[in-house]
C-alpha cells in the first residue's frame, strides 16, 4: 500500500518516476493564463490570514462547501476568518476522490511544507502555523511565485483596465515575467443594453473618445489594444458558450448597434449577428498584431438567479454547457483563414463529449506555418481533475500531435494553485511510462520521449508565446 502524496504521487512505474524526475520535475512554470490580481503581485501583498489566501474567491471550495451543508456565512458571509477555515476543514473529508482533496494537500504541502492531512482535529494549528508563515516575507506573493519557479504568467484583462499594476512589476524589476491578456468579452454582451451602455461609457474614457456608431466601437477597441500591446501583451482570451458565426451583413450590425445604444434590447437572431461581427473584428485585430487568441467555450453561467443577485457572478454558480460546436467553430475559423487573419489559437473545451469534436475541428487550420499553430487547450474548470486531464492528453494525441501541445496552466486566483502544473505533469510522465511499459512506445527513443515531455511542460510554451 501507497502512502498518500508521497514521492511517487501518481508514477505507477519506474518509468514513469525517471520521465518525471529526470525531465518534467525540473522545468519551469510558464502560466500562460490565471486569474491572478496584478495589484496584488505590483505591491507584494501581506496575506491577513489562510483563509484569504484559500478561501477568498475560490468558488471551487465554495460549492464543495455548499454540498456538504456548509450555510452562505462561513463561505461568502461575514463569519470570522478562523470559522470559515474551518467549516473548510470540516469539508475537506468529504471531497475525497474531487481534486480538491489532492489540490489542497499539495498547496499545502509544497508550499507551506506541511505533510499532515488537513481535517477538523488539527485545522486550528495548521491555521495558525500557516497564518504565521504568511506574515513573513518568505510568503508573500513574489516570493511564493519565485520559490514554485514560475518564469512568466499572463492575467486576464479587460479593455478598459489601465494595466499600471503590469507597468509596475515590469519597472520594479521583479524577475517573473508578468504579462496581461485581452478580455473584451463584455464589449460583446447586448444583452443588458444599460450594462452594456455603462461598459461602453468606461470605454470611452479609457480609449479617449466618444462610441456614437458601431465605427466608433471598433476604432475604440483598436486604440485600446494597440495600448496592451505596447504594454507587451501578446495574448486575447475569450470566455464564450460556443462560436459566434451568423452570417450578417454591415448594415445589420451597425442598425443593432444603434439599436442598444438606444438602451433597446435585441432580439437572439440580432445578438448572434452583432456577436458574430465582433468576433471576427477582435481575432483580425489579433492577427494583424500578431497576438495568440485563446477561446473558452461551453461554460452556462451565473444558473442560480437568486445567489447570482446577492453575489454577482464568479461565485460557483456555473455549469458544464451542452451548445453546438462543430459547425460554428468550424465557420468561424474558416471565414479567417481564407481572408489570411487566422493567428495562432488555443481552444479549451469544458464539455468533455467534444474533445475528439474539437480536436478534428481546429485540426482542420493548421497551415504548416507554425509548429501546432491550432492548439487544443488543457483541461480546464470542471475538467482539470485526473479524469478530464487523461481524456484531453488522449484525444489530443490520438487526433492530433501531443508533442506539439503547450502544457498546463493554473486558471486560478490564487498564488497557491502552482501544485496544479506538478499534478498536470505527474499525470503525463505516467502515461506516457505506461505506454512505454506496454510496448506501445519504443524504448529505443526515451531521449526523444524525454524531450518531448520537456516541451510540453515548458519549451513549446515558452516558445509558443514568445516569453
Amino acid at each position: 500500500m501507497k502512502s498518500f502524496l508521497d514521492s511517487d504521487f501518481l508514477l505507477q512505474t519506474d518509468t514513469a518516476r525517471m520521465l518525471y524526475r529526470k525531465h518534467a520535475e525540473k522545468m519551469p512554470i510558464i502560466d500562460y493564463h490565471c486569474h491572478l490580481d496584478p495589484k496584488m503581485i505590483a505591491c507584494n501583498h501581506r496575506f491577513a490570514d489562510l483563509t484569504e489566501i484559500w478561501l477568498g474567491g475560490d468558488h471551487y471550495k465554495w460549492r464543495a462547501m455548499r454540498a456538504n451543508g456548509v450555510p452562505e456565512a462561513y463561505i461568502t458571509g461575514d463569519k470570522p476568518s478562523y470559522e470559515k477555515f474551518e467549516k473548510w476543514a470540516e469539508t475537506l473529508p468529504y471531497t475525497m476522490r474531487n481534486p480538491l482533496y489532492h489540490w489542497t494537500h499539495l498547496e499545502l504541502n509544497r508550499v507551506f511544507g506541511i505533510q499532515e492531512t488537513l481535517k477538523l482535529s488539527n485545522a486550528r494549528a495548521i491555521y495558525e502555523n500557516c497564518t504565521a508563515k504568511l506574515q513573513t516575507p518568505e510568503f508573500r506573493p513574489q516570493a511564493i511565485m519565485k520559490r514554485m519557479r514560475v518564469e512568466a504568467v499572463g492575467t486576464t484583462d479587460d479593455p478598459v483596465d489601465s494595466l499600471e499594476y503590469h507597468r509596475e512589476i515590469r519597472e520594479s524589476g521583479f524577475s517573473v515575467k508578468v504579462l496581461p491578456a485581452w478580455r473584451p468579452d463584455k464589449a460583446m454582451a447586448i444583452d443588458n443594453p444599460q450594462t452594456y451602455n455603462a461598459y461602453l461609457t468606461k470605454l470611452e474614457a479609457a480609449s479617449d473618445m466618444s462610441i456614437s456608431t458601431y465605427d466608433d466601437l471598433l476604432e475604440a477597441l483598436q486604440r485600446r489594444h494597440d495600448f496592451f500591446e505596447q504594454e507587451g501583451c501578446n495574448l486575447s482570451d475569450h470566455g464564450i458558450s460556443t462560436f459566434y458565426a451568423d452570417p450578417y451583413t454591415e448594415m445589420e450590425i451597425r442598425a443593432i448597434f444603434q439599436k442598444v445604444r438606444s438602451g433597446n434590447a435585441p432580439d437572439p437572431g440580432e445578438t448572434g449577428k452583432f456577436r458574430s461581427a465582433m468576433l471576427y473584428e477582435l481575432a483580425v485585430m489579433d492577427h494583424r498584431s500578431n497576438w495568440i487568441q485563446q477561446f473558452h467555450l461551453g461554460a452556462i453561467r451565473n444558473n442560480n438567479a437568486r445567489m447570482f443577485q446577492l453575489l454577482g457572478p464568479d461565485a460557483g454558480f456555473d455549469a458544464i454547457d451542452d451548445c453546438t460546436v462543430a459547425a460554428p467553430m468550424n465557420r468561424f475559423f474558416s471565414r479567417l483563414d481564407e481572408a489570411g487573419h487566422l493567428a495562432k489559437t488555443i481552444v479549451y473545451n469544458l464539455n468533455p463529449r467534444d474533445n475528439e469534436l474539437l480536436v478534428s475541428g481546429i485540426y482542420n487550420f493548421n497551415d504548416g506555418s507554425v509548429p501546432g499553430k491550432m492548439q487544443f487547450g488543457s483541461g480546464w474548470w470542471f475538467l482539470d481533475q485526473i479524469t478530464g486531464m487523461e481524456n484531453q492528453i488522449n484525444a489530443l494525441s490520438n487526433l492530433g500531435l501531443l508533442s506539439r501541445f503547450v502544457g498546463m496552466l493554473t486558471d486560478s486566483r490564487s498564488f497557491l494553485s502552482y501544485p496544479r502544473h506538478e499534478y498536470f505533469r505527474r499525470i503525463l510522465c505516467n502515461m506516457i511510462a505506461n505506454d512505454i511499459e506496454k510496448g506501445l512506445l519504443p524504448v529505443s527513443e526515451i531521449t526523444f520521449i524525454g524531450q518531448m515531455i520537456e516541451d510540453i511542460c515548458y519549451y513549446n510554451a515558452k516558445r509558443y508565446f514568445g516569453w
